[in-house]
C-alpha cells in the first residue's frame, strides 16, 4: 500500500492522472485537431516502408501499431489473480459474454430496417457495415476506467475485456457472417472478406496478441521494474490513444470537410445513438432481470454498450481504405459511449481518495 500511494506522487503518475480527469476535453481537441489541421493524421494513416539492410522494406502502419501499444498497456496494469474471484462466480461474466454475442444481433437488424426505408441508393448499407465493424468487436478495455470510477466490479470488468478480446478471432467472423444478408452485394463481399482477414490475423495479431503480452511481461517483472515499466507505458499508450483518435478523425472529417455531406453526418450520428442507446439499455435489463448486485450491475451495462471503436476504425482502415467517410458513425460511437458510460457510473462515484486508477485505452 505504501509502494502505491508514493508511486501516485511521482510526476509521470501525476500527469497521468490530470491527463486522465481531462480524457474526454483531450478527445474533443482531438477532433478539434483534426478539423484545423488534418495533414499530419492523413499522412500517419498512409502505408510507410522502412529499409532494412537496403534490401528487405518492411511496411508500417501506424494505427495498428498505436492500437497495440494502448492493448498491450492495458494487459500489463491488469493483476491476473484479482480474477480469481470469478471462477467462484461467474454468473457475470457468462452473461457479459453471452450479451456480447446477442447484441449485435438484435440491434443491427433493426437499425438495417430503419435504413432501408431511408432514400440512399445503397439502402445505408455503409452505415451498416461501418456499425457492425464496430459491434463485433471486443469489450473495450477502456471500460475498467469507468469501473474504477464508479467502484464496479473490477475483476468481472477485466474479465469481460480478457474473455471477449482471447474469444475475438471466431467471435468477429462469427457476428459478420450473420450480418451480411442485411448488406448489398458490394458491401457484402467487402465484409465477407473482412471477416476472413479478421479471423485469419487481425483479431489475433491486432487485439490479443498485444493484450496478452501485457498480461504475461506482468508476472514475469521484477515489482521495481514494473513500477517504472509502467510508469513511462501507461502515460505513451493513453497520448497514443489520442493520437489514434486524431488520425481516424483526419481520415473522416478530412473526407468530409472537402466534401461536405450534412445528411451523411446527420445519419451516422443519428445510427451511432441508437446502437449505443439500445446497447447500453439491453446490458442493463439484463443486469436487473438478473438480480445483480450494483457494482455487477454497472459492470455489465459497461460492457454491453462499450466496444473497442479503435479496433473498428483500425479495421475498417483496412478494409476500405478509399471509404473513410466509414469512419464518421466509429467517431460518433466513440463521443456517445464515453458519454453514456459517465451516466452509468455517476452514481457510483468514488469518495475522494479511495478509487485507484484504472487502465485506459479506447
Amino acid at each position: 500500500m505504501t509502494t502505491a500511494r508514493s508511486a501516485a506522487h511521482t510526476p509521470t503518475d501525476r500527469a497521468t492522472a490530470w491527463l486522465r480527469r481531462r480524457l474526454g476535453r483531450a478527445v474533443v481537441l482531438s477532433y478539434a485537431a483534426a478539423v484545423l489541421l488534418p495533414s499530419p493524421g492523413l499522412w500517419l494513416r498512409r502505408s510507410h516502408t522502412v529499409p532494412l539492410g537496403g534490401v528487405l522494406h518492411v511496411p508500417l502502419h501506424s494505427a495498428p501499431i498505436l492500437l497495440s501499444l494502448v492493448l498491450f498497456s492495458a494487459g500489463l496494469q491488469v493483476p491476473v489473480r484479482a480474477l480469481g474471484g470469478l471462477l467462484r462466480s461467474p454468473r457475470a461474466l457468462l452473461a457479459g459474454l453471452a450479451l456480447h454475442l446477442a447484441i449485435p444481433l438484435l440491434v443491427i437488424p433493426l437499425v438495417a430496417f430503419l435504413l432501408h426505408q431511408s432514400p440512399d441508393s445503397d439502402g445505408g448499407s455503409g452505415l451498416i457495415t461501418a456499425m457492425i465493424l464496430i459491434v463485433a468487436m471486443p469489450v473495450a478495455a477502456g471500460a475498467t476506467v469507468w469501473t474504477g470510477k464508479g467502484e464496479g466490479d473490477q475483476p468481472t470488468m477485466v474479465g469481460l475485456v480478457l474473455a471477449s478480446t482471447l474469444l475475438s478471432p471466431l467471435t468477429i467472423p462469427l457476428v459478420i457472417s450473420a450480418l451480411l444478408p442485411l448488406l448489398d452485394e458490394g458491401y457484402a463481399d467487402t465484409l465477407a472478406t473482412t471477416g476472413h482477414t479478421a479471423h485469419g490475423g487481425f483479431a489475433f495479431v491486432g487485439v490479443v496478441l498485444p493484450c496478452a503480452a501485457g498480461l504475461l511481461c506482468r508476472p514475469v517483472l521484477p515489482a521495481s521494474w514494473l513500477s517504472r515499466v509502467l510508469g513511462v507505458i501507461v502515460p505513451v499508450a493513453l497520448v497514443g490513444s489520442l493520437v489514434l483518435t486524431y488520425v481516424n478523425a483526419s481520415g473522416a472529417l478530412g473526407s468530409f470537410l472537402a466534401r461536405p455531406r450534412p445528411l451523411l453526418l446527420a445519419a451516422a450520428v443519428a445510427v451511432a445513438t441508437l446502437v449505443c442507446l439500445l446497447s447500453f439499455t439491453l446490458g442493463r435489463s439484463a443486469a436487473r432481470l438478473l438480480r445483480l448486485d450494483a457494482p455487477a450491475a454497472s459492470s455489465l451495462t459497461l460492457a454491453c454498450g462499450m466496444n473497442n471503436s479503435s479496433a473498428g476504425a483500425v479495421l475498417i482502415t483496412t478494409a476500405l481504405p478509399d471509404k473513410p467517410h466509414l469512419l464518421l458513425p466509429v467517431l460518433a460511437y466513440g463521443l456517445l459511449q464515453k458519454t453514456a458510460a459517465n451516466r452509468v457510473v455517476r452514481r457510483r462515484a468514488p469518495r475522494a481518495g479511495c478509487a485507484a486508477p484504472a487502465p485506459h485505452t479506447p
